[in-house]
């Protein structure tokens, strides 16, 4: 995927203002930013579902503006919200979404990939959030698709659930799929991502591995200790060094710990530098 100059306004708002962004394949590639910062509205031109005003757009070698119908059935989508036949069951729902692709996987096989082989017989409207939502990416992934866009997947997951999810994109990632992601969950980017693009006032402010993102792994270090006097600590480029002249001290340490700006940390910095 590749996007350069990417704009697109709505009166009195400029959505998106210049975006360039590169996807490679295979790769899972996290879009984060405050509500309203352009992620949804860059996701959708992406999709082929929104016209841009400017810019040059590539997605699977083709320009999602224009691409028909094959182009389509190589992308998948999971979308924030969806609305469904709430009377049929999960295996009615799977197969009869299996019928709109040229090359769809076994509903069998998506059921049990998503872990609802349990739930095949069961109506959707009787699902759990969770179960829902794992309903949706089997949707997304019933045309076997090179491309998985989610937005939002985990919204309103409670903890057990999201961490099942992840196994399941980490399933999905590792069988080739290349994912674009958006979420406001930071700990499930650095889980998932490869790298990770931040947008704020519909430009991406900065962009790279999780662990890289804003200077990240150059940024000081505190390193923290308990000694006779109590807890100590001390900000530091080189923690080996510290912790070196500390042992040297011949005193007794506890307690000690070396620990970096989160991804959370960076992340709200360049967000408030945006603002």
């Amino acid at each position: 995927m590749r996007v350069r100059g990417l704009r697109k306004a709505y009166p009195k708002i400029q959505a998106v203002a210049g975006i360039d962004l590169d996807v490679e394949r295979g790769e899972v590639f996290a879009l984060l930013g405050p509500n309203g910062a352009g992620k949804t509205t860059t996701v959708e031109i992406l999709e082929g579902h929104r016209k841009r005003d400017e810019g040059t757009v590539s997605v699977l070698d083709a320009d999602p503006g224009t691409a028909g119908r094959a182009w389509r059935a190589r992308i998948g989508m999971v979308l924030q919200t969806a609305t469904d036949a709430a009377e049929l069951t999960v295996n009615e729902t799977i197969r009869h979404f299996a019928r709109y692709y040229p090359r769809p996987r076994q509903p069998e096989e998506v059921i049990e990939l998503c872990g609802l082989r349990e739930k095949a017989g069961a109506r959707v409207k009787g699902l759990s959030g969770g179960q829902r939502r794992r309903l949706d990416v089997a949707l997304g992934i019933i045309g076997t698709p090179e491309l998985l866009f989610l937005d939002e997947p985990t919204t309103g997951f409670d903890p057990e659930a999201r961490r099942k999810f992840w196994s399941l994109i980490q399933k999905l990632a590792a069988d080739g799929t290349t994912i674009v992601l958006t979420t406001h969950y930071l700990d499930e980017a650095e889980a998932l991502a490869d790298r990770v693009a931040v947008i704020a006032k519909g430009e991406v402010v900065a962009q790279g591995a999780p662990g890289d993102l804003g200077g990240r792994a150059q940024r000081e270090a505190t390193v923290r200790w308990f000694d006779r006097n109590g807890e100590q600590s001390v900000r530091t480029s080189t923690p080996t060094k510290v912790i070196g002249e500390l042992s040297l001290g011949g005193g007794e340490l506890t307690g000690l710990t070396v620990t970096r700006p989160s991804l959370e940390d960076v992340y709200l910095d360049l967000v408030g530098e945006a603002r």
